[in-house]
């Protein structure tokens, strides 16, 4: 299940029935296309659904009664726009079927998919089920890693799996009230961490040798000769030492930080610094945001302000006052 982009944009709404008709409409209306059919022999049905945004990043939570959910070749193949989702079973069980592979589901278990290919959701007993949405090209996985993560168990409570399940329930449990540009932050940030995730499942344990180590250290200077280049970012990185997005977010996840908090933190603190530097006193915080691969300044204030606590312009102030 997919919530529709836009939906409850910078909140949440609810719906909720009792009618089966009601809630194939609402499924289809609020989520991509699905052929849904429920177990008939449900004395009384009931059906319900919650959904909010954090930036481009879309949750959802789902509860309702036994019934399977299709997304057939000819319903993906109908769609222009295509997503990866987490889907989280927190209350009765779910097989999750993509890929010529099958998940069993329960209890905090969960596991990647796509809406840009066939799955079946075969969602069972009184449960919920809680789905975490990314625009497919906002996320660091190319198609071949996508094909062989799609489908597996992962546990919630356990582990890097652990972690990443217990922020994305927090995220569904209390949406974060944020400015637009601290919002698109955790979508980002969020998705980095569960290509990290998904790139870890699929290979195991990282044990970084010395060329390994050699390499990383290469991305890494190259990120902070390159942070006034606006385009820079984990696939310009990749590009550069001619490796995957994939092979890229698992050396990063080495050092403990994603490529992408790695050159926001970078280019702010160079920004701090000439921000409090006298002999710059007299530059526009509008060029000192520019030299370091900020060209918005609001976006630029916004990510100051999160980092630091303070605007660029009262920080300036603060530390350049006789």
């Amino acid at each position: 299940m997919v919530l529709a982009p836009g939906s409850a944009p910078g909140g949440t709404d609810r719906h909720a029935t009792r009618r089966f008709d009601e809630w194939r409409d609402t499924i289809r209306h609020d989520f991509v296309a699905l052929d849904i059919a429920a177990d008939r022999r449900i004395g009384t049905f009931t059906g319900a659904v919650r959904n909010a945004t954090v930036a481009h990043l879309q949750v959802s939570e789902v509860s309702s009664v036994d019934q399977v959910c299709r997304r057939t070749p000819s319903l993906a193949a109908a769609d222009d726009q295509e997503f990866l989702q987490i889907g989280m079973i927190t209350r009765g069980t779910g097989v999750l079927e993509q890929d010529g592979r099958r998940a069993a589901l329960a209890g905090g278990d969960f596991a990647v998919y796509e809406t840009g290919r066939p799955f079946r959701w075969r969602l069972g007993g009184d449960w919920c089920l809680e789905v975490f949405t990314w625009p497919r090209a906002s996320v660091g996985l190319d198609a071949g890693e996508s094909v062989r993560a799609t489908a597996l168990r992962m546990d919630g409570r356990e582990g890097l799996s652990g972690i990443v399940g217990g922020m994305l329930r927090g995220l569904l449990a209390a949406p974060p009230r944020l400015t637009p540009a601290g919002a698109a932050r955790v979508a980002d940030e969020t998705g980095d961490l569960v290509t990290t995730l998904a790139v870890e499942h699929l290979a195991g344990p990282l044990a970084v040798d010395r060329p390994q180590q050699a390499l990383l250290r290469e991305m890494l200077t190259y990120v902070g000769t390159h942070l006034a280049d606006p385009a820079l970012g984990p696939a310009a990185v990749a590009r550069a030492h001619f490796v995957s997005v994939r092979q890229l977010h698992r050396l990063f996840a080495s050092t403990g930080e994603t490529v992408n908090r790695r050159i926001r933190r970078l280019r702010l603190e160079h920004c701090r610094r000439e921000l409090g530097d006298r002999r710059r006193a007299g530059e526009p915080v509008t060029d000192v945001a520019r030299r370091w691969g900020f060209p918005d300044l609001a976006t630029f204030s916004r990510a100051f302000r999160t980092a630091y606590g303070v605007s660029p312009t009262a920080y300036r102030g603060r530390h350049l006052a006789p």
